[in-house]
């Protein structure tokens, strides 16, 4: 019975800290995808007007270049503050799941069988509070990246479609999406840093923001020995 629920608790330890990783990525990924399908779009509005028009392809990784502009990475540190808290919360109530499971190791065969049972069902109370933790925490971070990428994204399809127009692309491809497989493409027809550039100077950050979002509601208090949730592009 210790072992399995060693393995079990392992598991959801290991969960929690890949889940904390991917979201920002996985989340920008989606997003990004739903996004550059207008931007194509968009872009490919030219030729279709005239048959004149050029031919002019572009490659750009949308996800690269949200993460990346001024404004995404003043929402990264954001998210990251705003989120802190609660994820010291679910690593302190890993500590002691974990710390539950050494007492169950040491005092095999030395525990009463009374004793034993309750810190089994201690132990068994604590991971399903960690569950529900990890849950309500992914689908809260999930929500407050998609509504960061949407924003960044649908102000970056506005500069992506100038930019197309003013030097002649037919299509600007999403190299970032899944959906958009490109096998090969020149680094010269890479117009991500263009973007990105053009972003920031249509949308520049006005400086100190990141020092001047509002603090979010204090949570029990827990070691601060963790990374917050990974935006970590």
């Amino acid at each position: 019975m210790n072992s399995r629920l060693l393995t079990a608790l392992r598991s959801r330890k290991m969960l929690t800290a890949l889940r904390s990783r991917n979201v920002w990525t996985r989340t920008a990924t989606l997003a990004a995808a739903c996004i550059l399908s207008t931007a194509a779009a968009w872009a490919q509005a030219p030729a279709a007007a005239g048959s004149a028009a050029s031919s002019k392809v572009g490659v750009i990784s949308i996800r690269q270049a949200i993460v990346t502009t001024a404004e995404g990475k003043v929402a990264s540190a954001e998210l990251q503050s705003q989120f802190a808290s609660r994820q010291n919360e679910i690593e302190n109530l890993n500590k002691q799941i974990s710390d539950l499971q050494q007492r169950l190791q040491a005092g095999a065969n030395k525990l009463s069988q009374e004793e034993e049972a309750r810190l089994r069902q201690q132990g068994q109370r604590l991971a399903q509070r960690l569950d529900r933790m990890n849950t309500e925490y992914q689908e809260d971070v999930n929500a407050a990246q998609a509504d960061v990428i949407d924003r960044i994204g649908r102000k970056m399809v506005d500069v992506l479609d100038r930019y197309a127009r003013e030097n002649g692309y037919s299509v600007v491809l999403d190299s970032s999406a899944q959906s958009t497989p490109i096998l090969y493409a020149s680094t010269q027809i890479d117009v991500t840093q263009d973007i990105i550039r053009l972003y920031d100077q249509a949308y520049p950050v006005k400086a100190g923001a990141a020092a001047t979002q509002p603090k979010p509601a204090a949570a029990k208090p827990a070691p601060a020995t963790t990374q917050p949730p990974a935006a970590k592009p």
